[in-house]
């Protein structure tokens, strides 16, 4: 004996079957929504994170710069010295109360951690201000390609012209 479907549900199977690519379509991208996003554990060597708080890593962005200039053309194999005014420092929370006598306090705004410890809270990091760059490569003594790594330089320090230097290395 074969089995008949039922009259309502012959027709749903009509009516899904002429939407079959649309409802593969939602199907799929609600499994996409089910995957991890992508946030990776540990972060790899372009990316890197530092720590609420930490300080500019001076080393590190100079290793940086020595890759990415070592890409422009002519350049060659590049040697990277900065100099910083000052370091890096943080931006606190303040807390302003002003007394009816018309006087005023200003205090460091701080967060119990348990246990009776107190942590300041930082608005933000100013990262610390450059004051001159040392590019040495063997293209150096070129025109065109010393003026292709100062303004790379510049353009991601922030520094003008006259605070870079490019030499011929060997």
């Amino acid at each position: 004996m074969k089995w008949k479907w039922p009259e309502a549900a012959r027709r749903w199977k009509g009516a899904l079957g002429s939407y079959s690519y649309v409802l593969l379509v939602i199907a799929v991208g609600a499994a996409l929504l089910l995957l991890p996003t992508g946030g990776r554990d540990s972060p790899g060597e372009d990316t890197p994170t530092q720590a609420e708080g930490a300080s500019f890593d001076l080393d590190a962005f100079e290793a940086k710069l020595e890759r990415v200039l070592s890409q422009v053309e002519g350049a060659g194999d590049t040697r990277v010295v900065l100099t910083l005014d000052g370091g890096s420092r943080q931006v606190l929370a303040r807390n302003q109360d002003r007394d009816s006598g018309g006087g005023s306090s200003n205090t460091v705004v701080t967060v119990g951690k348990g246990s009776g410890a107190q942590e300041v809270v930082p608005l933000q990091t100013v990262a610390p201000q450059f004051r001159g760059a040392l590019v040495v490569c063997p293209g150096g003594g070129d025109a065109a390609t010393r003026l292709k790594l100062i303004e790379a330089v510049s353009a991601l320090t922030g520094l003008g012209s006259d605070r870079i230097s490019v030499c011929q290395g060997g």
